[in-house]
């Protein structure tokens, strides 16, 4: 059964265009064109994506991003005009998974789609699996940091810590291959199944809320350390 994708958007014109492309690429995709209609489909209706503008009649992306996010855990993708990066910033906050700028072209848009698909199917079907595919033991336990594959949860000092699904992944990635420089294009690539396509703020978004999350001093970061000019590493 194909995947059905809910895009909220109020221009029609671009609603259609990535609405034909999208159908082109296999899918099922309805359109709601104002943020209390995309609010109340989002919520009661079962989709698998949601294509999410920011500025729209009613409620804004944003709104809708922190309503649906606390009851769902399916990919969002925010697409806006705006590119200050404080706008990037309090999307990603909010748990969008990705923040595409307008305008992009419709094959990149389709190109992520798919890719935000194929692995949220890959961590709910069958539970976590490590780096190499090999099948995952349940837990990974570190001084002050428990990361559960399976329940998907983080301790941190004792506490359960909630993460969002991007920055659960990112963690479990790194922390499987402690000690180990990671290239920030890697990091894009293998957590975000994309290439970067030239923008890695969101990359650095992530880390910054994982070391808020996770670290003793996030201004001073003991377990995600950066390495200057190439990326990052995860310490034991």
């Amino acid at each position: 059964m194909s995947k059905r994708i809910l895009i909220i958007e109020d221009d029609s014109v671009i609603s259609e265009v990535q609405k034909d492309f999208l159908e082109a690429g296999g899918f099922q995709v309805e359109v709601a064109s104002t943020g209390d209609e995309g609010l109340r489909r989002a919520l009661g209706e079962p989709f698998d994506l949601l294509l999410l503008d920011l500025m729209l009649p009613g409620l804004d992306g944003y709104e809708i991003c922190r309503q649906v996010r606390e009851v769902k855990e399916i990919p969002i993708l925010m697409v806006s005009a705006k590119k200050e990066e404080v706008d990037k910033i309090r999307g990603l906050g909010l748990g969008a998974d990705d923040y595409m700028i307008k305008p992009f072209g419709v094959g990149e848009l389709v190109a992520r789609v798919k890719a935000h698909l194929a692995r949220y199917e890959r961590l709910t079907q069958g539970g976590a699996a490590d780096a190499d595919g090999a099948p995952a033991s349940s837990r990974i336990r570190l001084p002050n940091l428990v990361i559960d594959k399976r329940s998907r949860q983080v301790f941190a000092a004792g506490k359960e810590t909630p993460l969002t699904t991007k920055e659960f992944d990112l963690l479990l990635y790194m922390a499987s291959q402690p000690n180990r420089v990671f290239r920030k294009e890697e990091l894009f690539e293998r957590v975000w199944g994309l290439d970067s396509y030239g923008d890695l703020a969101t990359l650095t978004v992530h880390i910054s809320r994982l070391r808020e999350k996770i670290e003793r001093d996030p201004s001073k970061p003991e377990r995600i350390e950066t390495i200057w000019g190439v990326g990052y590493r995860f310490n034991l």
